[in-house]
């Protein structure tokens, strides 16, 4: 089960797109698929299955975005947390091979696209929860056991 935190970045990039699904896109589609419709003869005109098809997309997106929104819970950025990692934290860490990895703790519906963001729920991100600049982290993945140690935190304030 996915956690339903988000950072506010996140949530206002999940409204955005929800907003131009809705307000630009659809519409558009919409115009399309009645102007394919309007020359007659569905079954083989391409710009109206294709249409159909994209309007189909959108819907199912823009249901799943509304859910979305509505369920997640915005986390901000708050002065206890400096020094220890939380939802939110950039994080740099280290193994023993010398492997540098920096990226942030985010909630599921923020990693995609990004190659510097976790979910939150990952491995080695509940590994590092509450740790600090210094530690060492054991991480359980499904090739076994890997040790990083904490090199930096920051947060977006």
């Amino acid at each position: 089960m996915k956690t339903k935190l988000i950072t506010r970045e996140g949530y206002q990039k999940l409204k955005d797109e929800l907003d131009f699904l809705w307000r630009t896109d659809r519409p558009e589609v919409t115009r399309k698929v009645t102007w394919a419709a309007s020359l007659g003869d569905r079954s083989e005109n391409a710009d109206y299955q294709y249409n159909k098809k994209r309007l189909r997309e959108i819907d199912r997106r823009v249901r799943y975005l509304s859910k979305c929104l509505e369920q997640l819970r915005i986390v901000d950025y708050s002065p206890q947390q400096d020094g220890k990692v939380f939802f939110g934290a950039w994080v740099e860490v280290e193994n023993d091979a010398g492997e540098i990895k920096r990226f942030r703790l985010v909630g599921y519906d923020e990693i995609f696209g990004r190659k510097d963001y976790i979910s939150i729920d990952s491995p080695m991100a509940r590994a590092l929860l509450k740790k600090e600049v210094g530690d060492v982290v054991t991480v359980h993945t499904p090739v076994g056991e890997a040790i990083w140690y904490v090199n930096a935190i920051d947060y977006v304030k």
